[in-house]
């Protein structure tokens, strides 16, 4: 998959995570009705387009941008009783049994990150190779 003229810092990448799992949430809550399973299977390719597209030194950051992200766009999704305890607790409740969504999006990060980065050092040990 090819990627952008861009690269995401590693805020960058927090932020467009952020933003775009908070615009699916609500979405998701306004076209289906705070579908969980939607809300999840959504997590997963914007995990792996903040991986391919952050600068080869911030991909640390793609598995830890994540989880944030994830519970970024709960706060649309996970329902709860009024105030803020309540809310509070649906949050919670939410993250709790979709946990599996959670680990599945930060696993793909995190692989996407990690062959990234053996891509490169494999590119700069061949190009120092080639020069000595």
């Amino acid at each position: 998959m090819g990627h952008p003229g861009f690269r995401l810092t590693g805020l960058g990448g927090g932020l467009f995570c952020g933003a775009v799992m908070l615009a699916l949430g609500c979405l998701d809550r306004l076209l289906l009705g705070a579908s969980l399973t939607v809300y999840g299977v959504l997590f997963l390719p914007v995990c792996a387009l903040t991986a391919l597209w952050m600068r080869g030194g911030d991909l640390a950051a793609a598995p830890l941008v994540a989880p944030i992200a994830f519970a970024t766009g709960l706060l649309a999704v996970a329902d709860g009783d009024s105030g803020l305890a309540g809310h509070v607790v649906g949050l919670v409740t939410t993250l709790a049994t979709q946990a599996g969504w959670l680990y599945a999006g930060t696993l793909v990060a995190g692989l996407i990150a990690i062959v990234r980065r053996l891509r490169m050092m494999r590119r700069r040990a061949a190009q120092r190779r080639r020069t000595a």
